[in-house]
């Protein structure tokens, strides 16, 4: 099984079925060229996945790996995980089952 650590001078690595994500900002500008601030702005609902658990057990005991890994473009619940600073930066540690979709490119 392969440790999954983040790409900083910090190494963490989530258990369980949780992951590592660092939220995408959005652009804050409008196509008019007004700014809107901070305090305006809602949080993102997407982010690159840092890093993976190994995956949660199920009722046997038995690993259930999971379906995303390192890299992904995930779209997350609004209100889903908790937020963390590492290393300056703000991160999100969410449950696997609070991740809604994979973004493909």
């Amino acid at each position: 099984m392969a440790t999954n650590t983040t790409k900083s001078n910090t190494k963490l690595k989530p258990l369980s079925d949780y992951l590592l994500i660092e939220p995408v900002e959005k652009d804050t500008t409008l196509p008019s060229g007004i700014v809107i601030p901070d305090t305006a702005k809602e949080k993102p609902l997407e982010g690159k996945v840092i890093a993976v658990g190994p995956g949660k057990r199920d009722d046997s005991g038995n690993r259930v790996p999971m379906e995303i890994k390192v890299g992904d473009t995930v779209m997350y619940k609004k209100w889903g995980g908790t937020e963390i600073k590492l290393d300056g930066k703000d991160m999100l540690l969410v449950r696997e089952e609070d991740i809604l979709a994979i973004i493909e490119d």
